[in-house]
C-alpha cells in the first residue's frame, strides 16, 4: 500500500493554484472539469514529479462539517499538512518576498526546525527541515 494522493481543503480552485503553483512551486499534474464549476485539480512537487498528488479539493464549499473542521484547525493555528523543505530559513526567505504570511517564524524544535503559514485558501501549512 502507498499513498498517491493527499487533499487539500480550499475555497477557491483557481486562487488555489495560482498561490500553489506561483508561490510554492508546485507543477500541474490534472485539470479536468466536474460537475458545479469544480474540477480535479492535482498538483505535484517539481522534485518528485511521480510522488504523490496534491488534490486542490473544494470540499469546504459543498460539505459543511469539512468548512467547520477546516475553520476549527486555522483558529487553533494548527497546520492541515507539511511540506519537508531542504532548508526552511531559505524558503521563508523566499516566500516571505513572495507577500506568504507566516504565523510561525523559523523555529527549531528537537530534531527539526519548521515554519507554519496560510496559503490563503483557508489552511495553515507547515515547512519542516530535518536538522
Amino acid at each position: 500500500m502507498k499513498v498517491t494522493l493527499i487533499s487539500i481543503p480550499v475555497r477557491d480552485q483557481e486562487k488555489a493554484l495560482q498561490f500553489y503553483t506561483k508561490k510554492l512551486g508546485f507543477l500541474v499534474k490534472k485539470d479536468a472539469p466536474l460537475e458545479g464549476g469544480n474540477r480535479w485539480l492535482t498538483l505535484v512537487s517539481p522534485e518528485w514529479q511521480d510522488g504523490p498528488e496534491l488534490l486542490l479539493e473544494p470540499a469546504p464549499n459543498h460539505f459543511e462539517p469539512c468548512k467547520v473542521f477546516q475553520d476549527s484547525l486555522k483558529e487553533a493555528g494548527i497546520p492541515w499538512t507539511q511540506f519537508d523543505v531542504e532548508n526552511v530559513d531559505k524558503e521563508y526567505d523566499r516566500l516571505t518576498k513572495l507577500n506568504v504570511d507566516f504565523s510561525i517564524p523559523p523555529t527549531e524544535m528537537g530534531t527539526v526546525k519548521f515554519a507554519v503559514f496560510d496559503d490563503t485558501c483557508g489552511n495553515n501549512i507547515q515547512i519542516v527541515e530535518t536538522l
